[in-house]
């Protein structure tokens, strides 16, 4: 079997080294894709001077590109956000505009260059927005050329109305882990899939 290597971006709004759900819920993920002999690495991009654009670079000292490189060389992407007004966060929506670059490169086979790498979500908050902030990543995602697994998203939503964050929950809800598992076993499975048998060439 092929070690595989995953990448978190956690898009936190805090900057490190401040608690952050979205860091937790990204560790728990990335420790069930180790189990899967998969190593794991995170970024928490609100560290990054990461610029507005649509470029892979966008100069005057923007820090993407380092990001985008450690994204090419990863096989499975995490993208843990946090939810404010129904919405992923800012941070969240910055990187997939960036990525948005990406559709327009292609391998030395003339393929898509992010086709046979596999991406899924952690998303977490004490308001409602979760399937609808995942619905949004997997379109931005699958259109730059990622796939996603079966059941490739794991989130927290606290009780409605009330305070509190997943960083304050005691131990990890045991639908939460369950989830947090599935995702990470089938984005392993998926990925040593797609590096045993990638998509065809175009022609």
């Amino acid at each position: 079997m092929t070690t595989l290597t995953a990448l978190a971006l956690t898009c936190s709004l805090k900057p490190s080294p401040a608690p952050s759900s979205s860091d937790l819920i990204a560790d728990q993920v990335l420790t069930e894709l180790a189990s899967h002999e998969v190593t794991g690495d995170k970024i928490r991009l609100v560290d990054y001077d990461i610029r507005p654009g649509v470029e892979a670079d966008m100069g005057d000292g923007d820090q993407w590109p380092q990001i985008r490189r450690r994204i090419l060389d990863a096989d499975i992407l995490l993208i843990s956000t946090p939810t404010w007004l129904g919405q992923m966060s800012s941070i969240a929506k910055r990187a997939l505009e960036r990525l948005d670059a990406e559709l327009s490169v292609t391998d030395d086979q003339e393929r898509p260059i992010l086709f046979d790498k596999v991406a899924i979500a952690a998303v977490v908050g004490n308001e409602d927005g979760a399937h609808a902030i995942v619905a949004s990543l997997f379109q931005a995602l699958n259109d730059c050329g990622f796939s996603i697994p079966a059941q490739g998203c794991t989130y927290w939503n606290g009780e409605a109305m009330t305070p509190g964050d997943y960083n304050d929950l005691d131990t990890v809800p045991e639908a939460v882990a369950a989830t947090n598992a599935t995702a990470a076993r089938n984005a392993a499975h998926l990925a040593q899939a797609l590096r045993t048998q990638p998509y065809p060439t175009p022609h």
